[in-house]
């Protein structure tokens, strides 16, 4: 990847308003029966979201913008915690397996998608060469782990016309349903205060969601809900590139640092142990 590429794709991930579309990506991967029956087998994210936020938070943040220590800690991590997460075919629903590499390319597909939706939400249509750009860099998110970058899209227009043909065959399972309404409900183990966040985070996270998907979460997508949800998305719009910089990036540094302690103490393990 060349450097002002390289550039080119970090002044976009590093604004944290893109945080917001996390709820979107979760949702999608969840719409992947493999993916789904994964987090109900083998996490307890329905519990305890903000763990997994911030596990997945530090791995792309290191791929993006970690050097060569920091993005081997984060991918030890993220395999470590890959290792146990596959079981077999039952009944009707799927094999599935976290070292899966077609799931994994869905997985950074869904993030993609809603860095995408949510950027061009909140400062309209991005031009094609930045599009481009954007998507071939989120491959790395796959193609770190156990994916490559066959199959992956080189351009938006490529992404989109793939994009289009996974959302036709999704099924939202209850596996799923079971997830989402934990998450999004307030039954979960989220922080003191955060709570109160949460119905814009519904509607913001709905709105980002192609309508299928949206209709089979069951989300009461009336017009007054697309109204407010686009209010929410005017006023952050106007407010974020108002914020200092310090500010902005603030949950890029945070992670960065998480990583380069683990990096730190990972250097100073016997070898064995790691």
């Amino acid at each position: 990847m060349h450097d002002d590429e390289r550039e080119l794709y970090r002044r976009h991930a590093a604004e944290g308003v893109l945080l917001l579309g996390g709820g979107a990506a979760i949702l999608l991967q969840l719409a992947d029966p493999r993916v789904a029956r994964g987090v109900a087998m083998h996490s307890d994210f329905r519990d305890r979201p903000l763990d997994r936020l911030l596990g997945t938070l530090d791995y792309v943040y290191a791929v993006g913008f970690g050097d060569d220590d920091m993005v081997a800690t984060a991918v030890r991590t993220v395999n470590a915690r890959h290792a146990p997460v596959r079981g077999p075919a039952d009944d009707d629903a799927p094999a599935y397996s976290a070292f899966d590499a077609d799931a994994q390319r869905w997985v950074a597909s869904t993030l993609l998608a809603a860095a995408l939706g949510l950027h061009e939400r909140l400062h309209g249509p991005l031009d094609t060469e930045t599009a481009d750009v954007i998507v071939r860099n989120y491959r790395l998110f796959g193609s770190r782990l156990q994916a490559t970058h066959e199959g992956w899209a080189e351009s938006r227009a490529e992404f989109d016309a793939w994009w289009d043909e996974r959302i036709a065959v999704l099924q939202v399972g209850r596996e799923a349903r079971f997830v989402a309404h934990a998450l999004l409900s307030g039954t979960s183990d989220l922080p003191f205060g955060s709570r109160a966040l949460l119905p814009p985070i519904r509607l913001i996270t709905a709105a980002l969601l192609p309508p299928a998907i949206r209709d089979a979460y069951g989300f009461r997508w009336t017009p007054r809900a697309s109204r407010t949800a686009d209010a929410w998305l005017r006023a952050i719009a106007i407010v974020w590139p108002r914020l200092p910089r310090l500010v902005r990036h603030a949950p890029l540094h945070a992670s960065l640092r998480r990583v380069k302690r683990r990096s730190r103490y990972a250097g100073l393990e016997p070898r064995g142990r790691r």
